[in-house]
């Protein structure tokens, strides 16, 4: 008699397994549309307090907060993808994340809720959100008859920081150089 091995997962039990996983993600909206960022890169969801601007910023940046004392870059997410009409309102909140062991701040019309969303109900990103520059978009979750547009915040995040260093590039200089010249004129 052959020695006993470990016999494979009956088909139907694999799938139901697949199917079973979810993912738990931050609901918030920017104008009409819901978007999610997975819950895991939240930190926490604040009010909107005062904000301290950063001269030489991109347009989205709106700059900086003291968040019980850790210095917190804020863009805001509105601006990021292309809404016209920004209106801060009492409803809007700052989306405190971690990425790469920084906290950055992203300004929403309103955080909603925890969505579950099962793995099987979220869809790829379609092809043209990545030839039109929103490579930010991971994909879209079915949930409750609506669309939730779900971001990468590695993605999301790292584009305000090479826009920043191409920026420099675009004047002919090294962002160091461009700093510097910044520092140098401030001085005088």
């Amino acid at each position: 008699m052959p020695p006993d091995r470990p016999r494979p997962a009956h088909p139907a039990k694999v799938r139901t397994q697949t199917m079973n996983r979810e993912l738990h993600i931050v609901g918030f909206r920017v104008g009409r549309e819901t978007y999610g960022v997975p819950i895991t890169s939240l930190h926490e969801i604040v009010r909107v307090p005062e904000i301290t601007a950063v001269p030489d910023a991109p347009d989205f940046m709106e700059g900086v907060i003291n968040l019980r004392g850790k210095i917190v870059s804020v863009l805001d997410l509105r601006k990021r993808l292309g809404e016209t009409q920004a209106v801060p309102s009492r409803r809007n909140r700052i989306l405190v994340v971690e990425h790469k062991g920084r906290l950055s701040g992203l300004i929403v019309d309103s955080a909603s809720e925890v969505i579950k969303i099962p793995a099987s109900d979220v869809e790829p990103s379609p092809t043209e959100f990545l030839e039109g520059g929103l490579n930010c978009v991971t994909g879209l979750g079915k949930y409750k008859g609506r669309l939730i547009v779900l971001l990468d915040m590695a993605k999301l995040l790292e584009f305000s920081h090479t826009r920043a260093s191409g920026e420099a590039e675009k004047n002919q200089q090294p962002a160091s150089i461009a700093a510097e010249a910044r520092g140098t004129a401030a001085a005088k």
